[in-house]
């Protein structure tokens, strides 16, 4: 008997077309062979538009965090400052002194978002040649002011800037090149709405020549192979080919919604779910000014039980929220609203949780 299908709103993995699917299942082809390199070289242009970059565009058979580590690896020769506002940003501070590096956190409470002053006061120091940064904090629903803080950076032109848009990317526009970023970096799962196990990244000329002098960079996530191997429109290791396909497709679909359009969609998706929540009577978790375009974190403060209302949702309409991540889990819930949800699949979402509250 086939399990009933449980449609995701939560913040990752978020729900899979079937095209995409369907596109993901081309028979398979040498990645080797000229299929490969053809199929790679016709999506690098797409990419680098995405992206707003004229770098070159890697693809990893890894998540984000092989990348989030090989940052570190290929950049950090003295010290690297790791912002932290959240689980996941917590955790690169984590990584990096697993890494062996020298790392230092710039920490602020959950729900907080790093200031360009307090990246400047640190940077001012000048111990740092690195800086690590979640631009959208999944597990609060923040988004950090990326261009204030890009501002900052420029000051430092030996600070090699890393950002983390594993939750942003595609979602609004992020000028790699005009902000000055030196790795910008994705996993697929989120708002690419794909399966997880792939991880995007763009790198920058002068975090290649900084991976030039760097010891020790393991092989697998050398941006030096990485380069070399993208120079002849290939991975260095074998890739997950089925993804590079869904990557080809969605790319199509972005082209043919318009990025601009993409962008307006997300925006429209994101007020409608923060009017929701205050209309019936949550606040939002994270600092005003400062809330999530793919995903709202609404504070618990009106003491339900978040569990229940899980339960609910799934049971009634077969459609799964998160409730709460870490040291909030059940203080707060997460509503995504990305990749190919649209402001009516968003609605219909806000009608069931109208109708499952009413029953706790």
């Amino acid at each position: 008997m086939t399990k009933p299908h449980i449609k995701l709103f939560i913040p990752g993995p978020v729900e899979v077309s079937e095209d995409t699917f369907q596109a993901m299942s081309q028979p398979m082809i040498g990645h080797r062979g000229s299929g490969f390199q053809d199929l790679y070289a016709a999506i690098q242009p797409k990419l680098r538009q995405v992206l707003y970059t004229k770098n070159p565009v890697f693809l990893s058979t890894s998540s984000a965090w092989g990348v989030m580590e090989a940052s570190v690896r290929n950049l950090v020769a003295k010290k690297v400052l790791n912002c932290c506002c959240g689980a996941f940003s917590d955790k690169w501070l984590d990584v990096s002194q697993r890494c062996g590096k020298q790392a230092e956190a710039l920490k602020v409470e959950w729900g907080q978002p790093i200031l360009p002053e307090m990246v400047d006061a640190k940077l001012k120091t000048g111990q740092f040649d690195a800086i690590t940064l979640v631009h959208n904090e999944t597990s609060t629903g923040l988004m950090n002011p990326l261009a204030e803080i890009a501002q900052v950076v420029k000051k430092y032109p030996d600070v090699m800037f890393v950002v983390d848009c594993v939750s942003s990317m595609t979602a609004l526009k992020i000028d790699t090149d005009a902000l000055g970023i030196d790795v910008l970096l994705a996993g697929v799962q989120k708002a690419w709405a794909m399966p997880p196990g792939l991880a995007v990244f763009a790198v920058s000329d002068r975090a290649l020549k900084r991976a030039e002098t760097i010891p020790a960079r393991g092989y697998y996530f050398d941006f030096l192979e990485f380069k070399a191997n993208h120079d002849k429109n290939m991975t260095p290791s074998t890739p997950s080919i089925p993804h590079i396909y869904g990557l080809n497709f969605k790319l199509d679909q972005f082209a043919k919604e318009g990025l601009d359009n993409r962008y307006a969609r997300h925006r429209k998706m994101a007020q409608k779910t923060r009017d929701w929540a205050k209309a019936n009577g949550f606040e939002l978790f994270p600092k005003a000014g400062y809330e999530s375009v793919t995903l709202t974190c609404v504070k618990n403060n009106k003491n339900i039980d978040v569990s229940k209302l899980q339960k609910a949702l799934k049971d009634k309409y077969k459609v799964l929220i998160d409730g709460g991540y870490g040291p909030i889990k059940g203080k707060s819930f997460r509503l995504a609203h990305m990749g190919d949800e649209t402001p009516e699949t968003v609605g219909q979402l806000h009608t069931m949780l109208d109708d499952c509250l009413k029953s706790l």
